[in-house]
């Protein structure tokens, strides 16, 4: 019991626990419409290309405008301008919902609703990294970020099984409907809390604003230092996932039951890291930790890749899942534990445009790299690569002012 509740100690706080729920059913919801869309996309255009472009654009505002957004997220209320983003991707999930009821969707229509989407997620994402350490005590705060990715992965988990039945039973008219519905769930939960930061008033410009968040990054032991290990974490950790198809069709000659298997497995392993650093009271040395899990996350990488038995493969795939998800959550909890309140805006736009910006970036240099290495080569190589970054890291920073404050 006491284990459980150390596990679970984020929940002691009304507001944490208000919004968790919150998010979590709006996340099911967003997976839930990510099944029907993807089908709908391929229907329409019988072309694999817009499957990309329409995942492309709904990335490209938060490359182009989530700095912008941490601006924001630090003159603004925070909880104001995350409404504010919510309701947009309500509205773009009910037009969706809409236009499909009466047969007028045109797949311009889906393209042009999800860039409004990603719009709306380049201000609400930084809003909601900088909201999330003010419900919580700073002790408590790894255990937050945790129990926030909790929710993700469950979500990620059940979206797809709920949209895949509502797809089959009820149509994708219901599918959006439901993701437009789910958005109330956030808004309720963001009008019920209370948020105890106020914006510090400034007449500086919004160019300027940016810089000084960039500056604060350099300047502050430690920052430049994670911001880095983000980007090299998704570069070479995450694109094992995206490529998973092609493993299951060219090394174990199976159908999508093979790779639905992988993904669960997967999924559960980032399940039980989240637990596992949710467990752990905060500790000196973290930022060590952090660096051995990212060596760890490279050899399974590179393990899965030469694999030729499912069984073992399984196992490799759940220790990656488990070790992406504690290295994610042990570094965020490190930089939300360094950086000031009054810029937390500035710098979480800035980490998380890193830790996006190696996801897309990692998988094209990969898909490039398939057809000259083969598969296995390949992803071992990434695998590889994380384990030199991380060992750079560890030699380069050991002795220095910055692996201490990482500590």
């Amino acid at each position: 019991m006491v284990f459980l509740r150390r596990i679970f100690r984020a929940f002691q706080y009304r507001d944490f626990r208000i919004m968790w729920l919150g998010a979590c059913v709006s996340t099911i919801g967003t997976f839930v419409q990510q099944f029907a869309q993807s089908w709908l996309v391929y229907d329409l255009t019988k072309d694999p290309f817009y499957l990309g472009l329409d995942l492309f654009l709904g990335q490209l505002p938060f490359m182009l405008f989530s700095l912008v957004g941490g601006v924001f997220a630090d003159r603004l209320d925070r909880k104001k301008m995350l409404l504010c983003s919510q309701v947009i991707q309500m509205v773009c999930a009910f037009a969706l919902a809409l236009l499909f009821f009466l047969h007028v969707v045109k797949v311009w229509h889906i393209l042009t609703l999800s860039f409004l989407v990603g719009v709306g997620q380049s201000f609400g994402g930084p809003a909601y990294s900088a909201l999330l350490p003010t419900l919580v005590g700073p002790e408590d705060l790894a255990n937050a970020i945790s129990m926030n990715s909790i929710q993700f992965n469950l979500a990620r988990i059940i979206g797809p099984t709920i949209g895949g039945l509502a797809y089959t039973a009820l149509g994708a008219t219901w599918c959006f409907t439901l993701n437009g519905i789910s958005y109330l769930a956030v808004i309720v939960s963001l009008v019920v809390i209370k948020v105890k930061f106020v914006p510090a008033k400034t007449q500086n410009s919004v160019m300027k604003s940016m810089h000084e968040g960039i500056r604060f990054i350099r300047e502050r032991e430690g920052l430049t230092a994670l911001v880095v290990l983000a980007f090299c974490t998704t570069l070479f950790g995450f694109s094992l996932s995206g490529f998973l198809p092609v493993i299951v069709r060219t090394i174990f000659h199976k159908g999508p039951e093979t790779y639905e298997l992988l993904l669960v497995c997967s999924g559960a392993g980032s399940i039980c890291g989240a637990l596992i650093v949710a467990a752990m009271e905060r500790l000196k040395g973290q930022g060590r930790i952090a660096l051995m899990t990212l060596s760890g996350l490279g050899l399974a990488t590179a393990g899965f890749a030469f694999s030729r038995w499912l069984p073992l493969s399984c196992v490799l795939i759940f220790l990656s899942g488990m070790m992406v998800m504690a290295s994610a959550s042990l570094m965020i909890s490190l930089v939300q534990l360094i950086v000031a309140d009054s810029m937390r805006g500035r710098v979480m736009s800035v980490y998380n445009l890193a830790f996006r910006a190696g996801i897309p970036l990692g998988a094209l240099v990969m898909g490039k790299m398939i057809p000259w290495w083969g598969v296995s080569k390949a992803v071992s190589g990434f695998g590889l690569a994380l384990v030199g970054v991380a060992v750079y890291f560890f030699i380069v920073l050991k002795n220095t002012g910055t692996f201490r404050k990482l500590a």
